[in-house]
């Protein structure tokens, strides 16, 4: 058997079981694949921007750098109900409960062809309406660009979603190895495309979008293929392909608090970028300096993205077993983690922020607004340490109503009126209207650090215990409801 054959279908071997043995080993075995398969990721994303920066065109370079709002409207609300699938099937995992493995798996992926329609339809009917909210202006150097890439774009999403609860899945049951497989081939493909849809026949932001969404789809082949052919407890069967009533609503309800914020979030930051490209100043270098920083602010995210996806799997699984004390340990020494490695990166870019800058856009006027925006935002990363691991760790836990109803309040409530009174009142400048991210970070962060200190475990622990199933395999589902309080 070879090495890749190996790598696609051992799927028994690759599981991580989080309940036993060394926290920090855990959390690193899980997390590494992680930190490299966004990396990964991250390249690719920066190799569009790059690609299209060489071009000269600072229309297109803004357009493409700068819609990640409006798609991250919908892959946000998404993203929500996949993590919702995800604390579901590592509870169920780390209970020992095949059954119910096996149901939250099929009825994910029933859920997740039918919101691929429609999101399909919706992304490429209202791209045009959420542009002209963003860029106000329709006339602007940038519009046709970035319509042509979100009609695109959003006609392939159903593969970068199939991709998304795919590896979801997989990662619920410890398994990150295989998704970082699959995003390196993803990578390598989407960078060669662009080299040749872009420099080669010269079809601009319309090259970039078609090389994204056909590298989405390898990987969620690839996905779907392992699923398929896996001889562990997700094998996904397509014969049973369908939406169990019990388990759908335990999804939902543990997903959509996380959907709403992720969506909500990302609607509200298509008017941060509004202000972004209203601020003084040429509208196309602004938006490509505040795209050059988003690239840069993307890698420097990684740690604490990595660490919060491996907290919540490892919080899921010891509550299955009711572990509240190595849960609450697991969290503690991930933030630990998270905020060291956080704080070398800060430094780093820091020291470092022209040539990085440089490396996406060579205009001298991007460049500067860019290193100006990453010497201000960035040493306010450490906040996110603190709300990513410990929302990561609520959800684990099944209580994503609180993580939405702050994120909400602070990333919206606070950093809107932070941005009105600022861009309407005292300055209507790049830096102190950029600035309004950090201000959602601090209050976020202090708000998220209150509640986790008088959350209580110890009813999740009871109620995770009722996720076990007996030897007869009886169905335990609708005694498995998790407290939100």
């Amino acid at each position: 058997m070879t090495a890749v054959h190996k790598l696609l279908l051992s799927g028994k071997k690759r599981e991580l079981d989080m309940t036993q043995g060394s926290i920090i080993g855990n959390l690193m075995k899980f997390a590494l694949p992680l930190l490299v398969g966004n990396l990964f990721q991250q390249l690719y994303n920066m190799v569009d921007t790059w690609v299209i920066g060489q071009t000269g065109e600072n229309g297109a370079y803004a357009a493409v750098g700068s819609v990640g709002p409006i798609i991250n409207i919908l892959i946000g609300f998404f993203s929500g109900l996949a993590t919702g699938a995800g604390v579901i099937i590592s509870q169920h995992f780390g209970a020992k409960d095949r059954d119910g493995v096996r149901r939250a798996v099929h009825t994910s992926m029933a859920m997740t062809l039918v919101m691929g329609v429609l999101f399909t339809i919706i992304g490429v009917t209202m791209a045009p309406l959420m542009l002209k909210l963003m860029l106000r202006d329709t006339s602007s150097e940038i519009f046709p660009f970035a319509k042509q890439y979100l009609t695109i774009y959003f006609s392939g999403v159903m593969g970068l979603m199939l991709y998304n609860m795919g590896a979801g899945i997989l990662r619920a049951v410890g398994d990150s190895q295989r998704p970082l497989f699959f995003l390196i081939v993803s990578a390598v493909t989407n960078t060669l495309l662009d080299l040749l849809f872009v420099l080669a026949f010269d079809w601009g932001a319309a090259g970039v979008a078609w090389a994204t969404i056909i590298a989405q789809w390898l990987s969620a082949l690839l996905t779907l293929f392992v699923l398929i052919r896996s001889d562990s407890w997700v094998q996904l069967k397509p014969r049973e392909l369908r939406c169990d009533r019990e388990m759908l609503k335990r999804i939902i309800a543990i997903g959509i608090p996380s959907a709403l914020q992720m969506a909500l979030t990302a609607f509200a930051n298509v008017f941060v970028q509004s202000y972004i490209g209203s601020v003084n100043g040429d509208q196309a270098v602004n938006l490509g300096g505040w795209t050059t920083y988003s690239k840069v602010d993307a890698f420097i995210f990684l740690p604490v993205q990595s660490l919060a996806m491996a907290t919540t799997a490892f919080v899921g699984q010891n509550l299955g077993i009711g572990d509240v004390k190595r849960a609450k340990t697991g969290t503690l020494i991930a933030w630990a983690m998270s905020t060291l490695t956080s704080l070398l990166i800060i430094i780093t870019v820091m020291i470092f922020a022209r040539p990085l800058a440089s490396l996406f856009n060579p205009n001298d006027g991007v460049v500067d607004a860019a290193v100006r925006l990453l010497h201000l935002l960035t040493p306010f990363y450490i906040c996110c340490s603190v709300n990513q691991i410990l929302s990561a760790s609520l959800r684990g836990a099944g209580n994503t109503r609180a993580p939405m109803i702050i994120m909400l309040s602070t990333f919206i409530g606070v950093r809107q009126i932070y941005l009105y009174v600022m861009s309407t009142f005292i300055s209507n400048e790049l830096l102190p209207v950029g600035f309004g991210y950090p201000v959602g970070w601090m209050t976020c962060a202090a708000a998220m650090l209150i509640y986790y200190l008088r959350f209580d475990f110890s009813k999740v622990k009871v109620a995770a215990r009722n996720i076990r199933i007996n030897e007869s395999g009886a169905d335990r589902s609708e005694d498995s409801q998790l407290s939100d309080k």
